[in-house]
């Protein structure tokens, strides 16, 4: 495998702070990050309405292979150089359980989490990005 898309939810802090924070990882294939509703990756995923990617992240190899919820966050994880060995841990019969019922958790309360944490969405910072200072060539976020 070479490539992996991961379809997140844009309009989500946490998922788009999980979108970044991949992005600065070193990682053994390429990370291809699509907006869940979006039109490219329904293109891409026609059956990503029915697989509910609104409510858990999706991941798509380069092969078709999909995942969701704790097994997409696990491929996530054993796509990047410093965390393949805890994903090995965390895809064990013995975590698998544990992880399921935590990545649960996160995806049911990731909204409140990202108001609690102040974590910013894609959508949000893209309607803060002031389009007159963008024409200079420096792009400032309004005061809000």
């Amino acid at each position: 495998m070479n490539s992996l898309t991961i379809f997140y939810d844009a309009r989500c802090g946490l998922c788009s702070r999980f979108r970044r924070w991949m992005l600065e990882q070193a990682a053994y294939v390429r990370l291809e990050f699509l907006p869940y509703d979006s039109d490219q990756a329904l293109q891409l995923c026609p059956n990503l309405p029915h697989l509910r990617a609104d409510q858990e992240i999706v991941v798509m190899g380069d092969d078709g292979s999909l995942w969701q919820g704790a097994g997409a966050w696990v491929t996530c994880l054993w796509a990047l150089r410093e965390y393949r060995e805890w994903s090995l841990r965390l895809a064990s019969p013995a975590m698998q359980q544990i992880a399921r019922r935590v990545v649960h958790w996160i995806s049911s309360n990731r909204i409140g989490l990202s108001h609690l944490l102040r974590l910013r969405s894609d959508d949000d910072l893209k309607q803060q990005i002031t389009e007159v200072a963008c024409n200079t060539g420096t792009c400032v976020l309004k005061p809000d």
